[in-house]
């Protein structure tokens, strides 16, 4: 095993500990130490960091960008202890973070997906149950997909209809209520999936063999489900292509309800506090954001702003 296979896992039990979300770090970070061993490189340098894009496949420069920085910070980590470790420049791969539109899913396309998920295949149908019934939760209740998976079975209270966020954005905890109709689809979901196991489970959502299903695992199959009803085009090689992704279930849920306070006439302002605290944003801005990005919401907001502008110029 390489020292950059050893200082990569004592880096990510640091990081952890202090309380980050390294899920897609921890992916990039260890294809590009796995490359690294493969070069019997000992030290990251810009020059390994280069070759390593090259190879790695391809990726527009915002993504490649944000696993500079993942590398970066890593480089960083390692050259306080062996200074022979490079950092490479910030300037390398320039890039400015911007948003990406959220794709809002119609409600006949939210049923698609939920109905095309319980037909993927599995040896003992878990995969089905799974998929189907997490991507159900994440639309009805716009949590984050790490935060969906990471649930155990204590943290979903069925009597009460709540749910335990405790790994959430910032290691911030938070109780998410529930519609009766997600309580009784989560309860069957227990109950069959108890049954398929044979015995209680901790996590509340399972793979095939009995774990947690990861990150990179609920993706994929979701990709898999949107080119299954033509969503994304089908891609060779299992590759999950372009279109909309898992996290636009969560756009969907912010963006449906916020329509909803236009259309019934509810302040927006007053609202808004209890959608972030309910979504878990660290930041009211991050909320405000779907305004601007949602077309159909930037019309409402701005009907609404032009009439209450017309009310006060004629008192």
């Amino acid at each position: 095993m390489s020292t950059l296979v050893q200082e990569l896992d004592r880096y990510l039990s640091i990081r952890r500990s202090l309380g980050y979300d390294l899920s897609t770090s921890e992916r990039v970070l260890r294809r590009f130490v796995a490359f690294a061993h493969g070069r019997k490189a000992k030290y990251i340098t810009t020059d390994l960091f280069l070759a390593w894009q090259a190879e790695f496949g391809e990726a527009n420069q915002r993504t490649w960008s944000a696993r500079l920085g993942m590398v970066r910070q890593f480089a960083l980590w390692l050259s306080g202890i062996n200074p022979r470790n490079e950092v490479p420049p910030k300037a390398l791969i320039p890039g400015r973070y911007r948003r990406a539109r959220p794709y809002i899913y119609s409600e006949q396309e939210i049923v698609r997906i939920v109905e095309e998920a319980a037909r993927l295949p599995s040896p003992n149908g878990i995969r089905a149950l799974t998929f189907t019934t997490l991507f159900g939760l994440i639309a009805a209740t716009g949590l984050r997909v790490s935060e969906a998976i990471a649930l155990d079975n204590g943290d979903v209270d069925l009597e009460k209809g709540v749910l335990t966020v405790r790994r959430g954005k910032s290691n911030k905890a938070r109780i998410v209520p529930l519609a009766q109709s997600a309580t009784d689809r989560l309860a069957a979901y227990t109950r069959e999936r108890d049954r398929l196991l044979g015995h209680a489970s901790k996590p509340f959502f399972i793979s095939d063999t009995g774990n947690r299903p990861d990150d990179c695992s609920a993706r994929y199959n979701f990709a898999s489900v949107c080119q299954r009803i033509g969503l994304r085009a089908p891609q060779k090689f299992h590759k999950h292509g372009r279109g909309p992704r898992i996290h636009d279930l969560r756009h969907t849920f912010a963006a449906r309800t916020m329509v909803h306070w236009y259309r019934t006439g509810k302040d927006p302002e007053r609202e808004m506090i209890k959608l972030s605290t309910y979504l878990g944003h660290t930041e009211p801005e991050h909320t405000y954001w779907y305004i601007e990005a949602v077309p159909e919401l930037l019309e409402l907001a701005s009907n609404r702003a032009t009439r209450a502008l017309a009310e006060e110029r004629g008192r």
